[in-house]
């Protein structure tokens, strides 16, 4: 039985049942390599991250060249993205407007430079990408570019 109010469905019982959408480790490769192709035509080298919807890394990827900081950096972009749930631009602004530093968020790993976007299907965060080794706007770019890519393109496992 489908809920006309939330769209939903519901078990036999009339309780509402949510689909839950995820990104697969199979998915996650895919950005990783569609990302890495990218960089590669470009003669650039990068960290590139994707995690899930809870900030937990599904697949990574250092290109050759790519400085050994940005390892980190890249995965800690993913994990606030998710985390947080909007582009880590908006927090590291909203930080700065407030005079708070990032470590009020309790986790020594958010970070709010840009190159960290959050993954969204049918309205909901599923995830997380990023790339951390190019200038910040680069870095920006190319993880918005993949993100709409995947929103519109990508068929996720649903649960």
């Amino acid at each position: 039985m489908n809920c006309a109010s939330c769209r939903g469905k519901h078990n036999r019982r009339n309780n509402h049942v949510s689909t839950l959408t995820l990104i697969t480790h199979t998915d996650a490769l895919h950005i990783v390599t569609s990302i890495r192709k990218i960089l590669e035509n470009d003669c650039k080298s990068a960290a590139i991250a994707v995690v899930d919807a809870q900030g937990e890394l599904l697949a990574f990827l250092r290109t050759d060249g790519c400085l050994l900081p940005s390892i980190d950096i890249a995965i800690n972009k993913v994990f606030t993205a998710a985390r947080q749930r909007k582009e880590i631009w908006k927090i590291g602004e909203s930080s700065g407007e407030k005079n708070y530093p990032m470590t009020n968020f309790g986790d020594l790993r958010y970070n709010d430079w840009d190159g960290g976007v959050p993954i969204v299907q049918a309205g909901q965060i599923i995830g997380a990408v990023g790339v951390s080794s190019l200038p910040e706007e680069a870095d920006m770019a190319m993880t918005r570019l993949e993100a709409e890519f995947v929103r519109q393109e990508a068929v996720f496992s649903t649960q």
